[in-house]
């Protein structure tokens, strides 16, 4: 066990071979040099900075650049639960995003959801989509890689998984959904430079989503069987970036 007290004279045993010690006898002993100590505590303290860095899987999503869009100025604001779940409950309960997230019902149920997700560790963020300074749609930025949708497609290491609704039904139709994805799929590979290809996997009977992703510049990739719904599976690559 080290000793508690860094400052203090560290003396050892005798060496083998020269007898028992007695109050006569010398010694070896063992001075560490505070310049030593200082050393492996720089060493230490810029490991916890670099394990700090790395455990935010999604690169800070909270520092991520307003986007110009067509529409205006787009941010996504992670979830602060205590302040948007009345918003997003609303969101969750519209009948026609009732029928593909599965989360409608009381406050309780959304709120579940989203505090588990800012509760874990950081491979999913809940966020707000703000448009021109209102809050108007959710968003789920995830690692696909790490969830276990990466069991039923040929991941690669990195690849970012996005999830939308668009919150107020006079916001739908008007083809905001294609525009935000694209701009969103740009700030996730602007901000993200190891990953290389933004996925997501709508329910095969939302046409409208799946139509907003390819107008997003997004592939038709492959139909999975995933535990909870038929999917379509597309991906945005960073090297098909500009040519779609």
């Amino acid at each position: 066990m080290p000793p508690t007290d860094t400052g203090a004279d560290v003396r050892t045993a005798p060496v083998a071979g020269l007898g028992t010690a007695t109050d006569n006898e010398e010694t070896l002993e063992l001075r560490l040099p505070v310049g030593f100590l200082n050393t492996v505590a720089d060493v230490q303290s810029s490991a916890a900075r670099r394990a700090s860095f790395a455990e935010d899987l999604l690169d800070h999503i909270d520092t991520w650049a307003t986007a110009a869009t067509p529409v205006g100025a787009f941010r996504l604001v992670p979830v602060d639960v205590d302040r948007d779940l009345p918003l997003v409950t609303r969101w969750m309960n519209d009948p026609s995003v009732a029928a593909y997230w599965d989360l409608a019902g009381p406050g309780a149920v959304t709120e579940e959801h989203l505090r588990r997700q800012r509760a874990g560790d950081g491979r999913s963020v809940p966020c707000l989509g703000v448009l021109e300074g209102t809050p108007m749609s959710y968003w789920e930025i995830y690692r696909a890689d790490l969830d276990p949708l990466a069991r039923h497609y040929p991941a690669r290491p990195h690849d970012t998984g996005i999830h939308l609704l668009i919150g107020g039904a006079t916001d739908r139709g008007r083809g905001l959904g294609g525009v935000l994805l694209r701009s969103v799929a740009d700030l996730v590979l602007d901000r993200r430079p190891a990953c290389a290809r933004v996925v997501a996997e709508p329910d095969l009977r939302n046409i409208p989503s799946i139509a907003a992703f390819l107008t997003a510049g997004f592939r038709y990739a492959a139909e999975l069987e995933l535990p909870t719904k038929r999917a379509a599976l597309l991906i945005r690559d960073r090297s098909l970036r500009h040519p779609l």
